[in-house]
């Protein structure tokens, strides 16, 4: 008779799409942050101002929110 499998009652951890933690984080007074886009490529037909305000980090808008709770639970 075999042995049944280890933990085979118990329901599956929840885990973090691995991607979704890459791509946000979660300030100290809770608002999810994302980086802007458009600033990987083809950066020489860009102007110096464009790059410049593409730099640093946006909050993440409303409608978003629940996919990406969903996506990461613990983030």
């Amino acid at each position: 008779m075999s042995r049944p499998l280890k933990g085979a009652n118990q329901m599956p951890k929840i885990r973090n799409h691995r991607g979704t933690k890459k791509r946000f984080r979660v300030t100290p007074t809770g608002k999810v942050m994302r980086r802007h886009a458009s600033q990987s490529h083809m950066l020489e037909k860009k102007s110096q101002k464009r790059k410049r305000l593409f730099a640093g980090e946006t909050a993440v808008s409303h409608a978003d929110l629940r996919q990406i709770h969903h996506n990461a639970p613990y983030l």
